[in-house]
């Protein structure tokens, strides 16, 4: 299952997913977002306006198909590289420290989408 067209909207959509591991959208992970945001889209006229409508469409997906979801749209993306995968993840772990505490569920969320861009990088060896 493939929802996202332009990988800067899947990104976002895993910042999400990520902050709300722990099932709390905490507002400085959402202050978090914002500015990892500025980079993702540098000519957003209303970046909030944007989070909420990613947030918006992470809570209408069913959350036992999320996981089937993000490995999916990361073989859809198979063309961008390692390397812009790896720097989600270090944009991941950001935005599960920005309320202070990392807890066991983001922890997990975490491992969970290493392994995935992991597998990404063994299907390209």
């Amino acid at each position: 299952m493939v929802i996202h067209k332009d990988f800067s909207d899947f990104v976002l959509f895993l910042y999400v997913y990520m902050a709300y591991a722990d099932g709390v959208f905490h507002p400085s992970e959402k202050e978090a977002i914002l500015v990892k945001m500025s980079k993702l889209f540098p000519h957003e006229g209303d970046p909030k306006q944007k989070m909420n409508a990613a947030e918006k469409q992470y809570l209408e997906l069913d959350p036992s198909k999320i996981n089937e979801l993000i490995h999916d749209t990361f073989k859809h993306f198979s063309h961008v590289k390692f390397n812009q995968k790896y720097k989600v993840y270090t944009d991941m772990y950001d935005i599960i420290n920005a309320d202070g505490k990392v807890d066991q569920a983001e922890t997990m969320a975490l491992s969970a989408l290493k392994k995935i861009i992991d597998l990404g990088a063994e299907s390209l060896a």
